[in-house]
């Protein structure tokens, strides 16, 4: 497929699309992965994110790519659809246990607080994944390298004698014109019994519901890859698939998995 057939495709005005070598899937053992990817920049680079993420594109930094693999498609872009989103007594609990979480909107800044942070949680959850090896000067770059809306969400605790703030959570996330992307969340990993991967989740519900936002965009679900089987629990959610956006029955997705916290 040229250049212009994949930009009609996906209803851009030009726009120039590459595609990467076949590497091991970070998902699924044994499997290869492609991607196709374009750059982002110039006024109009917020525009055709929020346009491409709505056709199953993923945003790092100043690329935005989409799956392209040979015989698998196993990766589905998936949406939380806001106004159905309901509370369910496990969501509540998660809320309750973190009622005293204070929400920092932030701009797209790295700090050293969120690198130490960002150093822990890689440490103890993800030491041989492929962010391992990850500086300072990477996660620089995948903060502030970037040409759309994006900001950090902060996630605070204050110490009660002294008044000081500390830094339990972040989320990496863009603002779209129909919602809110997050591109990525990590979390002091000593605050385990928080539940802090699910509760970020559902305070972007939250946040977005307050901008008057429709959908939460999850990235993708792998079918068959424990790792990120977690985001079908976060039922109503909506699938993009070759009929665009359709909703995910909640009964495909397995009991253990509905009311899922261990994430």
């Amino acid at each position: 497929m040229s250049n212009e057939d994949f930009a009609r495709r996906f209803g851009l005005d030009g726009g120039e699309f590459f595609i990467t070598a076949p590497a091991p899937c970070p998902y699924l053992k044994g499997k290869r992965e492609r991607k196709i990817f374009s750059y982002l920049s110039g006024d109009g680079a917020s525009s055709t994110n929020a346009l491409l993420t709505r056709r199953g594109f993923r945003r790092s930094q100043n690329l935005i790519y989409l799956p392209a693999c040979e015989a698998c498609n196993a990766c589905v872009p998936v949406r939380i659809v806001v106004d159905d989103f309901d509370l369910s007594r496990s969501r509540r609990r998660t809320l309750s246990r973190n009622a005293d979480i204070i929400r920092r909107i932030k701009g797209p800044r790295a700090t050293g607080e969120q690198f130490s942070m960002l150093r822990a949680y890689l440490d103890q959850r993800h030491g041989d994944g492929g962010m391992a090896d990850m500086t300072v000067l990477d996660y620089a770059s995948m903060v502030e390298e970037t040409a759309v809306d994006t900001i950090i969400i902060e996630y605070r605790v204050k110490d009660e004698d002294t008044g000081e703030e500390r830094l339990i959570g972040a989320a990496l996330t863009d603002r779209l014109t129909d919602g809110l992307s997050m591109v990525y969340s990590f979390f002091e990993p000593e605050e385990d019994a928080r539940s802090l991967g699910r509760f970020m989740i559902l305070d972007h519900v939250s946040f977005a519901r307050e901008l008057g936002l429709p959908y939460v965009y999850l990235g993708y679900w792998v079918n068959g890859s424990d790792k990120m089987d977690y985001k079908k629990s976060f039922q109503p959610l909506e699938m993009l698939g070759p009929n665009g956006w359709t909703r995910m029955d909640r009964q495909t997705a397995p009991d253990s998995l509905r009311d899922a916290v261990s994430f």
